[in-house]
């Protein structure tokens, strides 16, 4: 019983750790050029699911906006962003963790949306449900999610 008992309350404690490492969308430091220097998650990002976020309509869906060569199996890019080819020779990667976090702090005037910000703006209603917006949203992506995006961002070269 007793082992048992320890290797919960180690798991405990290990959850605890992780999720006490992500940082809040309220609480994202951002540099003065709109960097963001440090992890929100302090776990490294995943490229795969990045590149999965970024074309999936029903998660990041950046391929709505942007045109990225490398995404050629990934239907209807847009042309309203500017293209993704070469992002990572651009850009550090606290450049990209910046703007893809709020491209506020290093666009003022970008309609790209923020998406790791759950206040400052108006949020549509309910989705589908007719009703107001209230505060249960959160943020467009979650912080490991801007974490995979962001890993998968740099390998474009």
């Amino acid at each position: 019983m007793k082992p048992a008992v320890l290797g919960m309350a180690a798991l405990i404690a290990a959850t605890t750790a992780l999720s006490a490492a992500e940082v809040e969308p309220g609480k994202v430091v951002f540099a003065e050029d709109g960097s963001v220097a440090m992890s929100l998650t302090g776990v490294p990002g995943d490229p795969a699911a990045g590149r999965k976020a970024i074309g999936s309509k029903k998660i990041g869906n950046c391929v709505a906006c942007h045109q990225i060569t490398e995404m050629s199996d990934v239907p209807f890019h847009g042309e309203i962003g500017p293209s993704l080819d070469g992002v990572g020779e651009r850009y550090t990667e606290a450049q990209i963790r910046g703007i893809v976090t709020d491209a506020k702090h290093t666009f003022a005037d970008t309609i790209m949306p923020s998406f790791y910000k759950v206040d400052g703006f108006i949020r549509p209603g309910k989705r589908y449900t007719g009703k107001a917006a209230d505060d249960t949203f959160g943020p467009l992506l979650e912080a490991q999610q801007i974490e995979d995006v962001v890993s998968y961002l740099v390998t474009l070269k």
